[in-house]
């Protein structure tokens, strides 16, 4: 397993009565998750730049990529199989705003956009009752 993340992207265990378990579930399940979503981005080509990299209260990123000259802002949303929406549809338009901010604000905080771009991808990891994980991967989502 790749290192320990934050918790950002997680949900799907525990309910509003579970507060300190379901927390903590919900903080692990996002970090395999994102686990899962960094080797995956890795297996692809991909350079894995950052980690849950916060911006003061805008928010966070989950994962920073280099695709060659392309800048890759990820989104990792990891659900459990059948119990809530499909990570895919969890990028709302307001999310996809907040996605843009923190590009740009990586951006500025690290010299300027590199020669290919920025892009913002998603990454849906649905964990199955029983089998092996999914990993979906959508560019250019925002």
């Amino acid at each position: 397993m790749l290192g320990a993340g934050g918790a950002g992207g997680a949900g799907g265990a525990g309910g509003a009565g579970e507060r300190g378990t379901g927390d903590a579930r919900r903080g692990a399940l996002g970090r395999y998750g994102e686990d899962l979503a960094a080797r995956w981005l890795t297996d692809a080509g991909m350079t894995v730049l950052a980690r849950n990299w916060r911006c003061g209260r805008t928010g966070e990123i989950d994962i920073v990529a280099g695709d060659g000259e392309v800048l890759v802002v990820c989104e990792v949303k990891t659900r459990r199989g059948g119990r809530y929406e499909h990570p895919m549809a969890a990028v709302t338009p307001e999310k996809a705003r907040r996605l843009r901010e923190l590009a740009g604000q990586w951006v500025h905080a690290h010299g300027g956009a590199p020669p290919g771009g920025v892009r913002i991808d998603l990454v849906g990891v649905l964990l199955p009752d029983r089998g092996a994980p999914v990993v979906e991967h959508a560019r250019g989502v925002a």
